[in-house]
């Protein structure tokens, strides 16, 4: 018969407990559960301080109950190093597998995506965008709205928002793992010469795991010649913080932070200058759905562009009295072609792995540009050469294995490095992870770009086809007002299995997700042709594109 399983606790202990204690002791571990269920700050803290405190209470007459002990030989099963999204799920799991967990935290719960990226990012979009709309006056006109006077906005408290909804999210996610008898170390995890162990960098203490898992995520990219002080010269980090709204910032980079920070300084009164060293704009996404955004999201805004260019030098200036001033020069000549000043600039050119200083070297693992090299069951490899070696009860999760740089990857991730070491074996299926970008409207993706279809199909001997839903015919996004945007889907004509979708349109990183589990779970579009679509919703543009794809019309 199934298991139920509450914190790391099948229901025939539980049974057991309350047959051998009082019953307080089965309630505070049920509502462990409940904590989970409902993190909201408030009452997530007085929830989760009765929980302890019953189970503080409760483990006092019965230490064979407490949630931390561990027969094994270490004093984890599992340590992870690194707590940001990946981390924090791969600790989730192991402790639902009922391991003894642990995770060094390193002064960083939360990581990027909690705290500089992510989450922050969104609140910035969300109120931005807001004041996007209530500008809009042939928008509000379409839908019977007029909004007298200036629409104006309290830079300090969107900041605000941006950083109290970190702070909230990062508390949940503390919470939850206290919760569930993780041990949280506050110290960076480092590796040792010695296996199985991994060093508290804050107190020097060597604890033993019996499987490590390394999770330490990503840091913004800097080139060469570009100066950052955080102040007129930002990475993404320093402008979550929106210390103040430039007149005229330049962007280094068209990617998926670019675009989006282009978005929020545009709808709060920026002009924006992209200075892209590739040939195209936005040179990671389908090409189709890159021109559809360039005329959607650029051509629409006060931004232009310097394409094919490198940022060579950028020296900081000073808000309101000196310029920043950037240098640049052709990418593929390397003469000096253009100097221009702005208010400010801000670096978007990628991330790097957050690799360094962790013993990496001590434990026999190399890196190629601080990326640790990992095989499909995220088992860490000694190098990136052929036939390295595995490094035995050590896995690698997240950005810092460069497979996917996305949170929720790196989550997937985690939960697949678990299973193996519970002995169920797993491998990601990075093809049907989803990916979004959260623009007004959002542009959102799962599996291979259009031009990589045709490469894989040719090399793999199969056929590709293509069906397109628009926008422009649903009677929602025509209600909102929102008639631009298509959702395109690749399949394999052979097969009819789904293997790839490319949406740009309003809520496109929600649409996505039915995109993605169709590719997951090798659904054909014959049979989500077939399935019931809600009217009248935006989800209705994937209905019309997989109905097309076999010839059906969709009403």
């Amino acid at each position: 018969p199934a298991r139920v399983i509450f914190s790391g606790f099948d229901i025939d202990h539980l049974l057991n407990m309350t047959r051998a204690g009082p019953i307080m002791m089965v309630s505070s571990h049920i509502l462990v559960l409940l904590v989970l269920l409902n993190p909201s700050v408030d009452g997530f803290s007085s929830m989760r301080s009765s929980s302890i405190a019953f189970t503080s209470r409760s483990s006092t007459r019965q230490p064979s109950t407490k949630v931390h002990m561990s027969e094994s030989e270490y004093d984890f099963d599992v340590a992870i190093i690194g707590c940001g999204v990946g981390g924090h799920g791969a600790a989730l799991h192991s402790r639902a597998q009922g391991l003894k967990t642990a995770v060094f935290a390193g002064g960083d719960v939360g990581g990027t995506c909690v705290n500089r990226g992510c989450v922050p990012s969104k609140a910035l979009l969300a109120a931005s965008g807001r004041v996007r709309e209530m500008r809009d006056a042939a928008h509000l006109s379409e839908l019977g709205i007029k909004v007298t006077g200036e629409v104006e906005y309290d830079r300090e408290g969107i900041a605000a928002h941006a950083k109290n909804l970190a702070n909230r999210v990062k508390g949940n996610l503390e919470n939850s793992l206290v919760a569930l008898g993780v041990d949280v170390i506050e110290g960076k995890g480092i590796l040792t010469s010695t296996t199985h162990e991994v060093k508290d960098g804050a107190t020097g203490k060597v604890y033993t795991a019996k499987d490590i898992i390394l999770a330490p995520g990503s840091v913004p990219f800097v080139p060469p010649g570009v100066g950052v002080d955080e102040k007129t010269v930002l990475t993404s980090d320093g402008a979550l913080n929106l210390d103040f709204v430039p007149e005229y910032v330049a962007i280094i980079g068209s990617g998926y932070i670019g675009l989006e920070f282009s978005d929020v300084y545009t709808a709060l009164g920026s002009e924006v200058t992209f200075i892209e060293a590739l040939p195209d704009l936005m040179p990671t996404f389908d090409r189709e759905i890159a021109r559809l955004a360039e005329r959607m999201l650029i051509r629409t805004r006060a931004i232009d562009y310097r394409l094919g260019v490198f940022a060579s030098e950028v020296t900081p200036g000073i808000p309101g009295e000196k310029p920043v001033v950037i240098k640049m020069i052709d990418a593929d000549t390397k003469e000096h072609v253009e100097t221009i000043e702005v208010d400010a600039a801000m670096v978007a050119t990628g991330r790097v792995p957050n690799t360094g200083d962790m013993g990496l070297e001590d434990a026999g693992i190399e890196t190629m540009r601080g990326f640790v090299a990992v095989n499909e069951k995220m088992e860490v490899l000694s190098s990136h050469e052929d036939g390295a070696e595995i490094i035995p009860n050590v896995y690698c999760i997240g950005d810092a294995n460069g497979k996917m740089m996305l949170a929720h990857a790196a989550s997937a991730q985690g939960i697949s490095a678990i299973e193996n070491i519970s002995g169920r074996e797993h491998v990601v299926n990075h093809d049907a992870v989803p990916a979004a970008c959260f623009t007004h409207p959002e542009i959102a993706m799962v599996g291979p770009t259009e031009e990589q279809c045709i490469e894989r199909a040719e090399k793999e001997g199969w056929t590709l086809a293509k069906s397109q839903g628009n926008f422009r015919a649903n009677s929602k996004a025509l209600a909102e007002g929102e008639g631009n945007g298509i959702a395109k889907v690749l399949y394999n004509k052979d097969t009819g299995k789904v293997v790839a979708v490319h949406i740009i349109g309003i809520h496109a990183a929600d649409l996505i997700q039915e995109c993605a589990n169709a590719v997951a779970a090798g659904t054909t579009v014959k049979e989500l042709s077939m399935m019931v679509h809600t009217h009248p919703t935006l989800c209705e543009v994937l209905d019309e594109a997989f109905k097309g794809a076999v010839g059906m019309s969709s009403h």
